[in-house]
């Protein structure tokens, strides 16, 4: 049974007070069909425990304050949207799979208090379940006349459901400090917070509330581990020097996002009179979801990537030119090795590869696996530390290739310490485009030949983004593409938003790949070094050669 609300309500503009006459009117129906035979009720409660997002809509309370300043009541039906029913059966999969998830979420989608009516329909229906919530705080979870706290939203919500799902429950009773208990089921929730979390009671479900903006979340991850195997981080995004973010583009956990255009109640109305009045970081890292907007000094900003994604498409051009790749050589531990192949300006794939071990030999090998397989000319190499030994392992391939009457693969060196390439060249106004700036050469702009190159590519995503967005022309051999069937693509737009420059002492630029702790950008460092301004390849394919190649039957791209 539920009572079908959602498909006709006015989410703008909702009648509330229609919704409560609907449900009183159903209650009524109910309290008749059950004094005719009571087991109704039981079956009632059978589709419930099994559909609870039924029951939150159908019989759930939420609570906004913001509504008395503009005449509307403060208690309101929690009808559920389309995107939260979705949420709620997502976290019944991974509780039944016993399996971790992901929540990240823009500001205001609800998602607390969806967290805390799915825990109160779960135990009132459920024999025995143990629920932990947990936040950063012990206030976050619980205090008294606080309804932004966690456990008084689950008091609200017990204490407006009909008697018949509640049975005895009362609120002075069963809803001390920081438990809720379920006396007709033996069920719980309990909350914790700041340091302590995950060493109370063994759960079924953790939710772990805004862990983005944990103090100490090393300790969360060390307590919570034998605590549960459902646990369910839920947060908005705060940079990626922290282990919400870490999980989020690491891709060994299940991720759900809660976009605030999934939300039926706002439109670009709303949007624009937050822009209006929040500051552009809040409004890129809080309702954009931006993991790089609390950065300062960003190379690449995040909306010059997103415009990137599939540009050629967008602007009607076929990539054209020189096929390349390019490989980011792991250190030795759990860094991994990256490779970028790429047609003229369309960056075609990504790929990485565990660096554990430091078998360099391995990574060159690799390399030329990609190079057959996408016809590729040479590739070019990070040769700053443990890089500097893919050179002697590459002649050693080549000979045996020779040997095989195969054609050679020219594997070149980048060195990211160097001084920039062609240091006495004129690049014009580039940092801040100012008189200063002007008729600078390379060597007087870049500290390194890592910051001309990173330099370099944000020039194409910056022409890019004015091309695509501001409809501004320039040359299309001077942006860049990244394509969407590349299976990392999501990830590699969040590193190539990671790095961040500063001016030093001297007047030039610095990159700072690892901003904050954060973990070394593989993907994108290869992307950048194959973009960056660099000599042409020298000819290593002789006609001899190329006759050996037409002959032979290709291996086609993958």
């Amino acid at each position: 049974m539920s009572i079908d609300e959602s498909s006709s309500i006015n989410w703008i503009d909702p009648n509330h007070a229609a919704i409560f006459k609907q449900r009183e009117e159903v209650l009524e129906r109910i309290r008749e069909d059950f004094k005719r035979n009571p087991k109704t009720l039981d079956f009632l409660k059978l589709y419930y425990r099994d559909h609870p997002w039924d029951f939150i809509s159908d019989w759930g309370i939420t609570f906004d304050p913001r509504n008395a300043e503009i005449g509307l009541p403060t208690y309101i039906p929690f009808i559920l949207f389309p995107k939260q029913i979705e949420w709620v059966k997502w976290v019944m999969k991974h509780w039944r799979e016993r399996t971790p998830g992901l929540c990240e979420k823009s500001r205001d989608m609800g998602v607390s208090w969806l967290a805390m009516a799915l825990s109160c329909t779960l135990c009132l229906f459920n024999r025995g379940m143990v629920i932990g919530v947990g936040s950063r705080k012990k206030e976050y979870v619980d205090k008294v006349g606080a309804p932004k706290a966690l456990l008084p939203k689950a008091r609200i919500f017990m204490e407006n459901l009909p008697v018949e799902f509640t049975g005895d429950w009362k609120v002075s009773r069963d809803a001390p400090y920081m438990r809720i208990s379920f006396p007709e089921t033996g069920s719980i929730i309990g909350g914790e917070g700041g340091d302590d979390i995950g060493r109370g009671d063994r759960t079924a479900i953790y939710f772990v509330d805004e862990y983005a903006h944990f103090e100490h979340p090393e300790l969360t991850e060390a307590s919570l581990s034998q605590t549960t195997n459902c646990r369910i981080d839920m947060s908005s995004v705060r940079g990626m020097n922290n282990p919400f973010a870490r999980k989020r583009f690491e891709e060994k956990v299940d991720v759900f996002v809660f976009d605030w255009k999934d939300d039926p109640r706002k439109d670009g109305e709303w949007y624009a009179k937050q822009c209006a009045q929040l500051d552009p970081v809040v409004v890129a890292q809080e309702i954009d979801r931006d993991y790089h907007a609390s950065a300062t000094g960003v190379v690449i900003p995040n909306k010059w990537v997103m415009a990137a994604v599939d540009a050629h498409k967008k602007l009607g051009i076929a990539p054209s030119g020189q096929m390349g790749c390019s490989i980011d050589v792991a250190d030795e531990g759990l860094d991994k090795n990256a490779a970028c192949i790429s047609h003229g300006v369309e960056v075609l794939t990504v790929a990485e590869w565990s660096g554990q071990g430091g078998d360099i030999f391995r990574t060159v090998e690799r390399a030329f696996e990609l190079c057959d397989e996408y016809d590729v000319h040479g590739f070019d190499y990070d040769s700053d530390g443990l890089g500097a030994g893919v050179r002697g392992d590459a002649r050693v391939i080549n000979d045996q290739r020779k040997a095989r009457r195969e054609h050679q693969i020219e594997a070149k060196g980048f060195r990211g310490s160097e001084a920039p390439f062609d240091p006495d060249r004129i690049v014009g106004g580039t940092i801040g485009d100012t008189r200063a700036d002007r008729g600078r050469a390379n060597k007087d702009y870049f500290a390194n030949r890592k910051a001309q190159g990173w330099w370099a590519l944000r020039k194409r995503f910056r022409n890019t983004y004015r091309r695509v967005v501001e409809k501004i022309e320039c040359p299309p051999d001077e942006i860049i593409s990244i394509s969407s069937k590349c299976p990392n693509y999501q990830k590699l737009c969040t590193e190539l938003s990671q790095p961040t420059y500063r001016i030093n002492g001297a007047g030039k630029i610095v990159i700072d790949k690892t901003p904050e702790g954060a973990k070394s950008p593989n993907l994108a460092d290869a992307v950048m070094i194959r973009f960056a301004p660099k000599e042409a390849p020298r000819a290593l394919w002789t006609p001899e050669v190329l006759a050996q190649i037409k002959r032979a039957p290709k291996s086609g791209r993958g």
